[in-house]
């Protein structure tokens, strides 16, 4: 039988875009909420101390663990051995906590935090620009697996590497060492087919977002005009069993490639309109649902 653990990110109770959509509520409460809620794992966020001798004695009160976590990357425009110094310390932190990967986001050129900047001018990359930060990112994978901490390459929303055919060009581009994060929601949001990209990737999936989408919302959006955190404060992001995708396909096809890892629950919402205990909760009885379905033992320890 296949296994695999559940984790959330702490995005739900506050986000690091978007300083208004956040819960006045501690480390504590956060983690508390999640282990109620029946989750073992956690992503990082600005909350947490960067070092296991303060984080571990907390996680270990609440039965988490570290499940990944977010690394603003640069290197489409910068310099391998700048991304090596800039990584060092998460990456260290991430080893101590016995971490499965680091989720690397491209923030150069990304327009996701900039409320100014409409999603239709999201940075697009030449043919050439592509080859050259495949390399880039094949050479960076390489090191960071070989140092023991992996990463797994987040496509995204309003960055370089956002829609199919980008993800697709991407992973053409680069080499095995460069793991996929797969998030249904934004791809779904892109446009992107949630399973042809299960399809086409799977060898190098180690890492899973189940974000939902409102559909009602993302169909709304005149993206001429509204940017991604626009769309993040209509509601376009919601937990499985919430929201408009069939997650139920998604972990089955998963299941069938015999994905096995962490499938993380990550949605950014107001947590004045979505409370995160109660969202944490929908999204974990859907998962448990649907993986049973598809055959996977849920690890908790």
């Amino acid at each position: 039988m296949l296994k695999a653990k559940l984790g959330i990110a702490p995005i739900a109770w506050w986000n690091d875009d978007l300083e208004e959509l956040s819960d006045d509520v501690s480390l504590e409460e956060c983690l508390g909420q999640a282990a109620e809620a029946g989750y073992t794992g956690m992503e990082t966020g600005r909350r947490f101390p960067m070092n296991m001798e303060e984080l571990g004695p907390i996680l270990d009160k609440y039965g988490i663990s570290v499940c990944g976590g977010w690394f603003s990357g640069l290197l489409l425009d910068g310099d391998i051995e700048a991304e090596k110094d800039r990584i060092r310390e998460q990456m260290d932190f991430f080893i101590a906590a016995k971490a499965p990967c680091i989720v690397y986001g491209e923030t150069a050129r990304s327009i996701q935090g900039d409320r100014s900047k409409p999603l239709a001018t999201k940075p697009k990359l030449s043919a050439d620009e592509m080859k050259t930060y495949g390399r880039k990112m094949t050479a960076f994978a390489e090191w960071c697996a070989d140092e023991g901490m992996p990463i797994a390459y987040h496509h995204h929303m309003a960055a370089a590497i956002e829609t199919e055919p980008e993800i697709d060009a991407f992973m053409g581009a680069t080499g095995e060492a460069v793991k996929l994060l797969y998030d249904a929601g934004h791809l779904a949001m892109a446009g992107g087919d949630v399973i042809r990209v299960i399809n086409h990737h799977h060898r190098r999936i180690s890492h899973v977002h189940t974000k939902d989408v409102r559909m009602s919302v993302i169909d709304g959006l005149d993206r001429t005009k509204e940017s991604f955190l626009d769309a993040v404060i209509k509601g376009a992001f919601t937990v499985p069993g919430d929201g408009d995708l069939d997650f139920g396909r998604i972990v089955h096809r998963l299941a069938s490639f015999g994905y096995q890892g962490w499938f993380v629950v990550e949605a950014e919402q107001d947590p004045r309109v979505s409370p995160p205990l109660d969202m944490a909760r929908i999204g974990h009885k859907e998962l448990l649902r649907v993986m049973s379905a598809a055959e996977y033992e849920v690890v908790t320890n």
